[in-house]
């Protein structure tokens, strides 16, 4: 541990003693600036920041303790502290538990910050998942310094498991709300500014925040609807603005069953064309789409499809399409006939006081 010509001399070991202090601080000062050089190194290389990071959440307790075993191995240096020698080494053991478990919990927290950040999960959660990791890696830190140290830790395992089941149940609601949005934000089910609609209930509208415990949607009305996270990862979401923001739109039309169909065809191709054209709202890389559908009661119906850019834009493209295709069938002089129903009655006299009239059958157009 010494020289044979220091031992015995007060004065010399605490002189050796100290010396040992300040090696050992010189040697934690060369470690730390050496990874917060290799920290920076690797910055300026890597993709991610996630390495530079980790190297300086270790670089501190790493140099606490350095020192700190610099400062026991002084003291067990000299003779007249050679009954705590024991108790030294034991405070040793422990100080490098401590340290090894607060390096383990920045670590931890800087990993998940990292993937949790990759995966853009939204900040507050990010803060509480990472509070949450670093009590638990500190707490098992405790369980293995007690047990060290020679504390039974079954009765505190035990009570620790007992009260966690307690809380679990009693926070049964909150946590599964938790979960539920951590899931929504983590699979990119939904993401803030998305416009959604929910199967039960009708709610539709623009996603506004994604909190630990409800998703608040905004509707089209303005009026702001909160969503629990457990009842919103247990629903059938329609996201309209995924995988991409555009959104098809389709009008449904008929015309008589005398008009030229190929001509209502090449009108309504013109007009989703010029459509797609002048409105900004349109996707100009969209070539429109056009089908007969079904020999209706009144008209032979048909569609034509197109595709706006986002929700919003959708209305205002339907609202041109309808606008300009009935003007374009206006000027041809293409019929959209009225819903008409042929009302037959097999006994005359039947008929009732206020229809006049010899005849058993009576077209009655445009009446139900």
């Amino acid at each position: 541990m010494q020289p044979d010509f220091i031992t015995g001399s007060p004065w010399l070991e605490t002189a050796w003693a100290a010396g040992i202090f300040i090696v050992s601080v010189f040697i934690a000062w060369l470690v730390l600036i050496g990874l917060r050089y290799m920290a920076g190194r690797i910055k300026g290389r890597a993709r991610t920041n996630l390495s530079p990071q980790l190297l300086l959440s270790f670089s501190r307790p790493l140099f606490i303790l350095i020192v700190a075993e610099g400062i026991i191995l002084a003291l067990s240096s000299v003779s007249y502290l050679e009954s705590w020698r024991d108790n030294l080494g034991k405070v040793s053991i422990a100080v490098i538990i401590i340290l090894i478990t607060i390096g383990l919990a920045q670590g931890g927290a800087r990993l998940l910050d990292w993937y949790l950040r990759r995966v853009r999960v939204r900040q507050t959660l990010s803060r509480l998942a990472q509070r949450i990791t670093v009590i638990v890696i500190l707490l098992i830190g405790l369980l293995v310094l007690l047990d060290y140290l020679g504390i039974s830790i079954s009765p505190l395992i035990a009570g620790l498991g007992i009260g966690g089941l307690a809380i679990a149940l009693a926070l049964q609601p909150t946590l599964s709300n938790f979960f539920a949005g951590t899931q929504i934000v983590v699979d990119h089910v939904v993401r803030v500014g998305d416009y959604i609609e929910l199967d039960d209930g009708g709610v539709r509208g623009y996603v506004t925040d994604i909190g630990w415990r409800s998703t608040r949607i905004r509707t089209t009305f303005n009026n702001m609807v909160i969503v629990p996270n457990s009842r919103l990862a247990d629903s059938v979401i329609t996201n309209y603005y995924g995988p991409t923001m555009e959104i098809g739109v389709i009008v449904e039309c008929g015309v008589s069953y005398n008009a030229n169909l190929p001509l209502v065809e090449k009108i309504s191709l013109e007009v989703g064309r010029e459509v797609i054209e002048e409105l900004d709202g349109a996707d100009k890389t969209f070539e429109p789409w056009f089908a007969y559908e079904e020999f209706g009661d009144s008209n032979i119906n048909f569609w034509i499809w197109l595709r706006a850019k986002d929700r919003l834009a959708s209305f205002r493209v339907k609202s041109e399409i309808i606008k300009r295709l009935k003007a374009r069938l206006d000027k041809e002089g293409i019929t959209i006939n009225y819903p008409a129903r042929l009302v037959t009655f097999e006994d005359p006299d039947t008929l009732p006081p206020f229809l006049t009239g010899n005849q058993g059958s009576r077209d009655t157009r445009g009446k139900r």
